[in-house]
């Protein structure tokens, strides 16, 4: 059972059908008492970080999310601002993150990159593991996913690092620590990989 937090930012829906495809059975969770019985998470994520943490705080699922995942230890994953949210803080905000990872959220240096659309990075892109992890199996090689963003992950660890990708250079595009995964592309938007990708969380 994968319960999918809605706070009111992102796409809940397609992370349903996604499941439905592989025969994965999902909960929503729209309220602290929704999460009673989960087994796995998925926080989803777009637009601002200051929006995306006050509807988050404002749903009143904070405290016992940081109860799931930091003292019981449920598997959970932050996909895109929801990857973002997971850390300390961001350039793009001024609330403090989730801090279930020790890392900031910095916006890309323009004057790195060689597209003439500089921001957002927006498009299909490679992912690259730097590590081997159950949440990339069958991926290691060619996949592509689907990115829209202008800050990026950046961990105070290494070790915190699964995977990299590149635009004006190197940066994290996933991320694990003990039961918490983030990655910044939108897997319910990658087809058969993104496919791949979330049903290798349910079966962590």
């Amino acid at each position: 059972m994968i319960t999918i937090i809605d706070y009111g930012v992102g796409n809940i829906n397609a992370f349903v059908n996604v499941y439905k495809r592989v025969n994965v059975p999902t909960k929503i969770a729209k309220t602290a008492a929704d999460l009673e019985g989960a087994q796995k998470l998925i926080l989803p994520g777009v637009g601002h970080f200051d929006h995306a943490m006050s509807e988050l705080i404002k749903s009143g699922m904070r405290e016992k999310l940081d109860e799931l995942v930091m003292v019981q230890k449920l598997p959970v994953i932050g996909i895109c601002v929801g990857m973002q949210m997971m850390g300390n803080s961001s350039d793009e905000g001024k609330l403090e993150g989730l801090k279930w990872i020790d890392a900031s959220v910095k916006k890309f240096d323009e004057t790195k990159i060689q597209q003439v659309t500089r921001l957002p990075h927006m498009g299909w892109n490679d992912v690259n593991p730097v590590i081997s992890n159950p949440l990339f199996e069958g991926l290691e090689k060619d996949a592509l996913f689907y990115f829209l963003h202008s800050y990026y992950f950046e961990c105070n660890n290494t070790d915190d690092i699964l995977a990299i990708s590149e635009y004006g250079g190197q940066f994290t595009c996933a991320t694990h620590h003990q039961n918490v995964y983030g990655i910044q592309f939108h897997p319910e938007k990658s087809h058969h990989y993104g496919e791949t990708l979330l049903h290798n969380f349910a079966k962590l």
